[in-house]
């Protein structure tokens, strides 16, 4: 057993309340989210259109966002309510887990920066807010296993084993790419005595037991489906390529410095030559002796999980490596450096480190209250600025029951109509798929016989010979009405800016049900 750490200080908010302060952050985001817009992001479409029923698979990404966000649906409504709702629970319970970690062998100060300093990393801090699902809940997952590591070698109690194979199996549930965490953190700890001896007492069985019978479901269901599961994340990384290999590992460098560049900057500017200089003092040798073995543990870990990216440059000729693919490899870095530097905790200063963490967690709710706004600007609107609420009124005035299935042509529109119209059944075209199989599909296994449908597109998502095929693949007088067109202004825009353009063909039941 280790030795505990020494008791807290009374501290100044928000470093006395962590939990508080992080409920609140997220409260705020969700408030600010409502309030913004009623359109949908990438991401927030593919979660509303995945979420109408629940699947043991949904094409290239595991289920359990999709189930989760089926029970917030449920709860709240299908909308912009449940979205922000169920994103911003798992970003507080991100930063909680890993402030769980933290204070296991951190003193009061240098746990907050391990944890909310966090939002120090782009891809958690900002673009998380913007518009992502998946990352946020494999990171969240990813805290943790940290916390449940810790745990196990401090206090080495059989039911942490069951909670880290939890983690492990919920992780691989959010994630492909956890496996490489997992494995990564795994070789780390084990080649150190201390964190070993823990890893294989009394009990460890239980981890890799909970953790293959919260997999195995969605495993058999995968075996059956390897290559839709595989295939558009392969295409993102842009495998095989004849790229220089320098361009990958220029790509690699890139995402894994600016990871973790922000908060270097953050702590250097706080501490400066601090980093590199001891206090000549007991308590700062028992800080460091109580964090060793995780700044050992932690820094092996970068190490291992660094290398299989270098070698899928160099084996598979990957060039592509977006910032959110590697944070929750890179979400321990801050817990891992103030393990090495838990001394810091003590120094003046720490409250420069504090407000940076502060200040940049409150620019974040202040730029995404702005996010329309800001995009309105440039020439293009963004997402956000289209009239969704608008363009469900139009539609019903338009003679659209509010229940028939809805066909969007791209999976944006159909999601953000799902949430104006939560009682019909909505799908999409696929971004490159042609019409005539989408539309197939649609009307035989959507729309019921005799019933009424919908199709949707928007102009600035549209290839211009999409409904030229689209009419073409329709039955015989089903388009006989042709389509028509609703003209919204976008939100937020200048008055002389052209207004949004869609179209649409209502197809009436043709019998009472």
């Amino acid at each position: 057993m280790l030795s505990a750490p020494p008791p807290e200080r009374s501290l100044a908010w928000p470093v006395a309340h962590p939990l508080l302060w992080f409920a609140l952050i997220a409260a705020a985001h969700v408030a600010t989210r409502v309030g913004v817009s009623s359109a949908l992001k990438w991401d927030e479409a593919e979660q509303m259109i995945w979420s109408q029923q629940l699947l043991p698979g949904y094409g290239t990404q595991p289920p359990l966002y999709t189930w989760l966000q089926w029970g917030a649906n449920a709860l709240l409504g299908p909308g912009v309510l449940a979205l922000a709702a169920l994103k911003q629970t798992l970003l507080a319970l991100t930063y909680a887990l890993m402030w769980l970690a933290a204070r296991e062998v951190l003193p009061p100060r240098a746990a907050f920066w391990a944890s909310a300093g966090m939002v120090l990393i782009p891809s958690l801090g900002w673009f998380s807010i913007r518009d992502q699902t998946h990352t946020i809940l494999v990171t969240t997952m990813a805290c943790g296993a940290w916390w449940m590591l810790v745990r196990i070698v401090r206090h080495r109690r059989q039911a942490d084993f069951a909670w880290l194979g939890l983690f492990c199996g919920l992780g691989m549930l959010a994630k492909y790419n956890f496996a490489l965490f997992a494995g990564a953190l795994l070789l780390a700890a084990l080649s150190m005595p201390e964190a070993r001896r823990a890893l294989l007492a009394r009990g460890w069985w239980w981890t890799p037991l909970v953790a293959l019978l919260v997999v195995l479901p969605h495993g058999l269901w995968l075996l059956g489906h390897l290559q839709q599961a595989s295939d558009g994340t392969l295409r993102k990384m842009e495998m095989g390529g004849r790229s220089p290999l320098a361009t990958g590992l220029r790509e690699l460098a890139i995402a894994w410095f600016g990871s973790v560049l922000l908060w270097a900057l953050a702590a250097l500017a706080a501490f400066g030559g601090a980093w590199w200089r001891r206090p000549p003092d007991a308590d700062a040798d028992a800080a460091a002796t109580r964090t060793r073995w995780l700044a050992q543990v932690g820094w092996r870990y970068l190490m291992v999980v660094t290398l299989p990216l270098i070698g899928m440059v160099l084996v598979a000729h990957v060039t592509s490596f977006r910032d959110r693919w590697l944070l929750p490899l890179m979400c321990g870095f801050p817990l891992i450096a103030m393990a090495a530097r838990p001394w810091l905790d003590t120094l003046r200063g720490g409250r420069r480190m504090t407000w940076a963490i502060v200040g940049f967690a409150l620019l974040t709710v202040l730029v995404a209250g702005m996010r329309p706004w800001l995009a309105a600007r440039d020439k293009t609107p963004d997402e956000l600025n289209h009239p969704i609420a608008e363009l469900g009124i139009a539609l019903r005035q338009a003679g659209y029951d509010g229940t028939s299935p809805i066909l969007g042509a791209d999976h944006m529109l159909a999601g953000a109509l799902r949430t104006r119209f939560p009682l019909a059944t909505v799908d999409a075209c696929g971004e490159h798929e042609p019409p005539a199989p989408c539309i197939d599909d649609f009307l035989t296994k959507v729309a019921r016989p005799g019933g009424g449908w919908l199709i949707v597109s928007r102009a600035d998502r549209l290839d211009p010979t999409w409904w030229t095929d689209t009419l073409k693949a329709l039955p015989a007088g089903s388009a006989a009405q042709g389509t028509r067109s609703i003209e919204l202004p976008f939100h937020m825009v200048r008055e002389a800016a052209a207004p949004a353009h869609y179209d649409y063909l209502w197809h009436p039941p043709t019998r009472q049900p």
